[in-house]
């Protein structure tokens, strides 16, 4: 080993497989025309005359001189002196590196920098207890990947890595997957979003060295087709999470082999796939019908009969999400739910899916009987009369909630709530035309003392009226979020406040342009014991006098934000000299008419914040900003 480190190039080669010598004391037999270990596709080109001497071996002799270094440190510390030497370390596998009796200690900050190219590689550890690192954007180079593959196969390689590149660079290929596969085989989660440069190749690698692999996201690959992803099948058993989208190159075959070889997958994700049709849906969701608990299906081609084989073997399942399935139609999803195979559903999440009618929503309702949560968007041809018998089939209903369903109305919602009156705990309604104030008097239903929980936002419809009524139907809400009601007044809100017996702890009226301090006043009145969270953001006629009811009520509130509303340096005083409030986050954005003057009282403040908005208040300056930055050192401040 002295012999090789202190080469100076003297000694004669010959080729032509003979025994050639280094020094006196090593001996090293080269094959003829034998091929070179690697090819570094970043090694520095130059003048053979510049290079130290030691540079001028052959890569078989450093790999044999690298993989002897007794441990991490020291081949990390090799890897800083050239490109060359780093993509030497990097085709090095860890069960090619010579074993000795050892006892490292696990060191959380890896140093690998390599040149100026790289710079301090810091590898976090998450809490499983694995290296973790994420490469993004401009940082994510095969240079970086071979130097993180180098730095932590000492201490068993990464647990978790993700790659998340951008469309404009091609920074990681095949080599830099390579790397992380010959460094990392106890890799258990890789992430690959944006990489067009990395394909089969770099996989197979992965494949082949890190067998551990347990979840695999393949996000934006257009390189990666079925053969990497069988490859993945072929050798990773333990596979249990998989998520695939806009992969072009993935279809049917690459699905049927991970229903084949991964036994253990539980949950699935495959978005925006065209080759992806019934075929793969079908014999993936058979094969592994035992153990898959969740699956998601996105923009894909497939048909009826995919949504019959879920509703047959889809046994385990119980977070469903199906999404733009253009070509299902009312049959499909009629079929699913009176296959009475997800009997232990417990999420479902429709979007975009014209098959959804009321015919086919009661359907599911009756076959998943223990579904507690279900998300409708955008299924236009669902009406109250499907929303009605849905809520009266699905018994253990606990959470709605309803986006761009415009058939929807006020009538459906009220029936919907008398359904689920001992069970349901959350309805959340947004951009849902339907729903407008009704003239006429709706009959006395029982009240829906379960619900906790009321969120209505930028529905325009809903006025007044809607609001009085709900609030009759629902007087235990703890949680309201009616942002974006910009219809509503004092009127519409005092009976809702009125009627919630509970004890309001929640509450965002964000947007609403036509509420006064009157609101305020009432809400802080009746519920200033209980108010944990007040949003006030855009209601512009909100003045001081709010902030005044909300010193002198409210004991537990800790999160207000008053932006874009018309409060002055009155308001923050009389918010510092309230002794009771504790508040954490204080948002103040866009309100002009605050100035430096408030300096005083928003460091008063600041001994229990930890966040604190003053974007966009022209009257404060930089400097005064300045000095609070300085000293509410614990709370983070934008400005």
């Amino acid at each position: 080993m002295p012999a090789l480190v202190n080469y100076t190039g003297d000694d004669e080669f010959h080729s032509g497989g003979r025994l050639f010598s280094i020094g006196s004391h090593v001996d090293v037999y080269c094959p003829p025309r034998k091929r070179p270990r690697i090819s570094a596709p970043f090694a520095c080109s130059g003048n053979q005359e510049n290079q130290t001497s030691i540079e001028i071996l052959p890569d078989e002799c450093l790999f044999e001189i690298f993989r002897r270094l007794p441990g991490g440190k020291e081949r990390s510390s090799a890897a800083c002196v050239s490109k060359k030497w780093l993509s030497l370390l990097t085709s090095i596998r860890k069960a090619e590196i010579c074993k000795r009796d050892e006892s490292e200690k696990l060191d959380k900050n890896v140093v690998a920098s390599v040149s100026d190219d790289v710079e301090m590689t810091s590898c976090d550890e998450d809490a499983d207890g694995y290296l973790t690192r994420c490469l993004e954007g401009k940082k994510a180079t095969d240079l970086r990947l071979a130097a993180i593959a180098v730095g932590t196969n000492g201490h068993g390689g990464l647990g978790k890595l993700s790659i998340r590149g951008n469309k404009y660079t091609c920074g990681v290929t095949n080599f830099g997957l390579s790397a992380i596969a010959h460094g990392c085989p106890s890799l258990r989660s890789l992430s690959l979003w944006n990489v067009p440069s990395v394909g089969d190749e770099g996989l197979l690698e992965i494949a082949r060295e890190c067998r551990s692999l347990e979840k695999l996201e393949l996000c934006h690959c257009p390189s990666i087709s079925n053969k990497g992803l069988i490859a993945i099948a072929e050798n990773c058993p333990n596979l249990t999470s998989l998520n695939i989208e806009s992969c072009l190159k993935i279809g049917n075959e690459g699905l049927q082999a991970v229903g084949k070889f991964c036994p253990k997958l539980q949950c699935i994700s495959i978005k925006d796939c065209p080759l992806v049709r019934d075929q793969g849906i079908s014999s993936l969701l058979s094969s592994a019908s035992s153990v898959l608990t969740r699956v998601k299906l996105q923009a894909l081609n497939i048909t009826d009969f995919s949504l019959a084989v879920i509703g047959h073997y889809g046994k385990a399942v119980t977070n469903l999400v199906l999404s733009g399935l253009q070509s299902v139609s009312e049959k499909g999803f009629w079929v699913m739910g009176n296959a009475q195979g997800l009997e232990k559903l417990v999420s479902l999440t429709i979007a975009s899916c014209g098959g959804v009618t009321d015919v086919s929503l009661e359907a599911v309702g009756k076959g998943c009987v223990n579904l507690k949560q279900m998300c409708l968007r955008k299924c236009c041809f669902v009406s109250d009369n499907g929303l009605v018998a849905f809520a009266k089939a699905a018994g253990s209903l606990e959470i709605l909630q309803l986006e761009e369903c415009n058939r929807v109305s006020q009538s459906g919602i009220i029936g919907a709530l008398s359904n689920c009156a001992t069970k349901m705990k959350s309805l959340t309604l947004v951009k849902c035309m339907g729903i407008k104030d009704m003239g006429l008097e709706m009959p006395m239903l029982s009240p829906c003392n379960s619900l906790r929980s009321l969120s209505i936002r930028n529905c325009p419809g809903v006025g007044n009226a809607s609001l009085a009524m709900l609030g009759k139907l629902c007087p235990q809400l703890q949680h309201i979020d009616l942002s974006g009601l910009y219809g509503m007044t004092d009127v519409g809100i005092f009976p809702l406040l009125e009627s919630c017996e509970a004890g309001l702890v929640k509450v965002n009226l964000s947007g609403c342009l036509n509420l006064t301090d009157e609101v305020v006043l009432a809400l802080t009145r009746l519920h200033g014991e209980t108010l944990e969270l007040l949003s006030l953001d855009g209601c512009r006629k909100i003045t001081d006098a709010s902030l005044v009811a909300i010193a002198d009520n409210c004991v537990f509130l800790s999160d207000l934000d008053v932006s874009k509303c018309a409060i002055t340096d009155i308001g923050i005083a009389a918010l510092s000299h309230a002794e009771q409030l504790n508040l954490r986050v204080l948002s103040l954005s866009s309100c002009s008419e605050i100035s430096n003057k408030s300096m005083p009282s928003l460091k008063k403040l600041g001994k229990t914040l930890v966040g604190l908005n003053l974007q966009n208040c022209n009257s404060i300056s930089s400097s005064t900003v300045a000095r609070l930055v300085e000293s509410l050192w614990r709370c983070d401040i934008l400005a």
